[in-house]
């Protein structure tokens, strides 16, 4: 579960400055939309809409396009699409588990690319449900270091319903019940710590441990599920080792 998470965070960073900035601004700004027309358009009493809207500032998205995307998702401007969410199964090189979400208006459209990235790359696609067993819904918020222990944010977060801190070298992810979050987020500001992101995540079960070359072809399968506009998020059960990340990313 880390050495996804702990991957993922990585790689959010890289992005920010290589050439997929746009992708994944493209992306941020479809959530804040999607939050916006399913809980209204005021952040203060839309938790998701709140939270959407930290992630894409935190990944320098321009506010422009941020409350562009809160007035079409509130129906405030016109221009807003029609998201649909769907979930595909599937399984990468080395029989690890994935879940893809995609977010889009076209459901035809998304299956075709997420089949297409998986078969180019040595996946395929899984039957609903021989998947999805190996993975919980959880709230995961990401912590930024910054001079802080484990103890500090252990603190701040365990009355609040946080059931596991995990160091990922650079952050701390703290693990809760989906229904926690929130409040697992509000204890984090009440106790001046900021944080990076706070969302709702699929965690896996159980891990599969990977080898260099196990884990060189899984991320660029991911890579290519991730290269679809409609792909919002992959979910994996694979594990890597520290050393290794670091020498892939």
């Amino acid at each position: 579960m880390s050495g996804h998470s702990k991957w993922a965070t990585t790689k959010h960073k890289k992005a920010v400055i290589d050439a997929k900035r746009g992708k994944m601004f493209a992306k941020l700004i479809k959530n804040v939309e999607v939050a916006a027309r399913t809980g209204g358009g005021d952040p203060a009493g839309n938790p998701t809409l709140f939270d959407a809207i930290q992630k894409a500032k935190k990944n320098s998205v321009p506010n422009d396009n941020i409350d562009r995307a809160v007035k079409r998702g509130s129906g405030l401007e016109a221009g807003g699409a029609d998201w649909q969410t769907v979930m595909y199964e599937g399984y990468a090189p080395g029989g690890v588990a994935l879940l893809i979400e995609c977010l889009t208006d076209n459901r035809n459209r998304a299956a075709t690319e997420v089949r297409t990235a998986l078969t180019r790359n040595g996946g395929s696609l899984a039957d609903a449900g021989s998947v999805s067993y190996m993975f919980s819904r959880k709230g995961v918020v990401i912590v930024p270091k910054a001079g802080l222990s484990e103890d500090d944010v252990l603190l701040a977060v365990l009355d609040a319903g946080a059931e596991e801190v995990n160091d990922l070298d650079e952050a701390f992810e703290v693990v809760s019940e989906p229904g926690d979050l929130i409040a697992v987020r509000t204890a984090l500001q009440d106790a001046g710590i900021d944080y990076e992101s706070a969302e709702s995540s699929l965690v896996p079960s159980v891990t599969v441990p990977l080898d260099e070359d196990g884990a060189r072809k899984v991320f660029k399968l991911i890579d290519a599920l991730e290269d679809s506009d409609d792909v919002q998020n992959v979910y994996g059960n694979f594990d890597v080792s520290d050393e290794m990340l670091a020498e892939l990313s």
